[in-house]
């Protein structure tokens, strides 16, 4: 059983460590401020879900550059958002971005909810943002468990349940060092200390302000904490794209808004199976590019051949879709997966040449 004055001096010593070693974060206040713009905090807690800060952090400048109040954000247009969003991964996020922006300037005046239950309220908002916003925007406590907050707490206690079995007792763990007050800056020290001590490889046990409490380092092995259940062969599929040319302008199609990389734009693409089928969408003189593209999704890994083929004057493949610059190719906001088709097209080109 935990002693109470345990957890009391966990969240004492992480916030004075905090206080000196907070990152420097341009969505963050700086430790013990007021609390920070709360659009900034849920854009910055929306683009970090599975992307790094290193990562986010060129995205964040550009987007509060171009949309700096949730307000000019909710007025964009879909497509807009999603050629911005390109690279970030996790399309449906931009989705739910939108969304969510969309449903505060319209039921909220503009203002987010400061309570976790307004916040869930919101469009594509779960728990974990809900929390984060509530606690580091308004100061609320909340128990914030990402994945950097779930490794230190598992180790913290050295719980050995399996993920993401384990998930309850960590959070259940979380909330017991979780002060009522600077509930915001202890879940950023808890991020911090994920991210740049109790790392996943080679944890710096020696530096770390929790060291004296930590039952993990007690087992001789505190990377072995959180414990992870063996993971799951990813299924195997191949697809074929085709990069059809006309004038020097390419042939581009948006993708359905459901389903994956949805609202982007992209190349046609076959559907995405064991056996996919190779129809090109035009009648043509194909050539196929090289090796077929490695892409690695969430849930399976894809081998994308792609064709290209130049179209005669006024032929245009059926249904919806533009014709796009091919020397402006860089500014459409393709998905990783197209934007590396396009360049495997241009290396062959030039390698043509």
């Amino acid at each position: 059983m935990r002693v109470e004055g345990r957890d009391i001096k966990i969240a004492s010593d992480l916030l004075a460590h905090y206080d000196v070693h907070a990152r420097r974060l341009p969505w963050r206040a700086p430790p013990g401020a007021n609390a920070a713009d709360p659009y900034r905090v849920w854009l910055s807690e929306v683009m970090l879900q599975q992307t790094t800060v290193a990562a986010v952090g060129p995205y964040f400048a550009k987007f509060t550059q171009r949309w700096p109040t949730v307000a000019d954000l909710a007025a964009t247009p879909d497509a807009d958002l999603m050629a911005a969003w390109a690279g970030l991964g996790y399309y449906a996020r931009a989705r739910n971005l939108l969304a969510c922006a969309r449903a505060v300037v319209r039921d909220h005046e503009g203002c987010f909810p400061d309570t976790e239950e307004g916040l869930r309220a919101l469009p594509g908002v779960g728990a974990y943002t809900a929390a984060a916003v509530a606690a580091i925007a308004f100061g609320r406590r909340a128990v914030v468990v990402d994945a950097n907050v779930e490794r230190v707490v598992a180790r913290l206690f050295a719980i050995d349940t399996p993920l993401p079995a384990a998930r309850p007792e960590i959070r259940d763990a979380a909330d017991h060092i979780t002060p009522d007050a600077r509930a915001g800056d202890f879940a950023q020290a808890m991020m911090d200390l994920g991210a740049t001590i109790c790392t996943s490889r080679n944890p710096a046990c020696g530096i770390c302000p929790l060291r004296e409490d930590c039952a993990a380092v007690l087992t001789a092995d505190p990377a072995a904490f959180p414990v992870k259940a063996a993971k799951k062969a990813k299924p195997h599929r191949t697809g074929h794209g085709w990069w059809i040319e006309r004038d020097s302008h390419v042939w581009l199609v948006r993708r359905p808004d459901k389903g994956l990389l949805g609202g982007m734009r992209a190349l046609p693409s076959s559907d995405w199976s064991a056996s996919p089928d190779a129809t090109p969408p035009i009648a043509a003189r194909w050539a196929t590019i090289g090796q077929p593209i490695a892409h690695v999704f969430t849930h399976f890994s894809l081998a994308l051949t792609v064709h290209h083929a130049h179209l005669g004057e006024k032929m245009t493949p059926a249904g919806e879709g533009e014709w796009w610059p091919v020397e402006r190719i860089g500014e459409a906001g393709l998905p990783t997966l197209f934007a590396r088709a396009a360049e495997a097209v241009r290396k062959e080109r030039d390698a043509r040449d």
